[in-house]
């Protein structure tokens, strides 16, 4: 831990899922198949159009929105009867903050609205704002309960219930020293087969923004690497929505390989100070 307290050498899935998302958001709309790119590649200048926006790194709505849970989970302090009403607060606080996020239509549309009924998504939404639930889960059960309460606020269908609680179950089981293949085997016997093969997806997968055409894939990225940097690379090298698979296989791979250094330092440098207090928060719950 480094002088500010902010987590640093450690295995972690919230900033691991904000790292995949930084160093996924540059190829969302432009595709790159293949692991040999810059992985955290920093703007000159400030970009002077969306174009060029593009073209580098930044934090999305993924990132915003798992800061917006995790600060939720905190403000419940274990209260869950009022985790719904804060996840709702949270999501439209840090929402309408940075409002140029990248927001789903649907969402957004939720987002700048009165009304606080979820309307039943089963986009991928659900799963990438997931990763802060484990730390404050007491049990895999636990686990389970905390992301249906944060998920079905807006993707109350099956499949974004579902995406989310793979994707949180995954975090907890790596949190919790079990292996690739135990974790591999839970995903399958109990929400997606991972059946499939890299070099396919390389040359034919395409975007999907839906639980059930991103999540197991993302997973099966992290199944199938080495290292947390080459989970990024695995997942953002198969095209398609590549932030938020880059997000959700980071998050599991955070704690289960560990951050490097170099990497986590670089990635703090995109962030603005109030999401870096809440992942400190987060930090504190963990070590409590």
């Amino acid at each position: 831990m480094d002088k500010n307290g902010v987590l640093n050498m450690e295995k972690n899935s919230i900033i691991g899922a904000i790292i995949g998302d930084i160093a996924g958001s540059r190829f969302e709309f432009n595709s790159i198949k293949s692991k040999e790119f810059d992985l955290l590649l920093k703007a000159e200048h400030r970009p002077e159009s969306c174009y060029e926006y593009r073209l580098t790194c930044h934090f999305t709505d993924d990132t915003v929105m798992t800061i917006a849970v995790a600060n939720a989970l905190i403000e419940s302090n274990g209260n869950w009867e009022t985790l719904k009403n804060a996840t709702i607060k949270n999501l439209k606080y840090y929402g309408q903050k940075y409002p140029h996020a990248g927001y789903g239509s649907r969402f957004k549309t939720w987002l700048n609205s009165n009304t606080s009924e979820p309307y039943n998504s089963f986009g991928n939404g659900s799963a990438m704002r997931i990763s802060s639930v484990p730390y404050f889960a007491k049990s895999l059960e636990e686990v389970k309960i905390l992301s249906s309460l944060v998920t079905e606020v807006t993707h109350n269908h099956p499949e974004g219930v579902k995406g989310a609680e793979a994707v949180a179950v995954c975090i907890w089981l790596a949190m919790n020293g079990y292996d690739k293949n135990y974790i591999k085997n839970y995903v399958e016997e109990n929400y997606y087969k991972l059946n499939f093969d890299y070099d396919d997806l390389l040359k034919n997968y395409t975007f999907s923004e839906s639980c059930q055409g991103s999540v197991p894939q993302s997973i099966f990225a992290f199944i199938i690497s080495n290292s947390y940097e080459d989970t990024l690379r695995t997942a953002i090298s198969m095209g398609g929505d590549s932030d938020t698979m880059a997000c959700i296989a980071g998050s599991i791979a955070g704690v289960y390989y560990g951050i490097p250094k170099k990497i986590y330092d670089q990635a703090l440098e995109f962030l603005p100070p109030d999401f870096i207090n809440v992942i400190k928060k987060v930090n504190n719950n963990k070590n409590n």
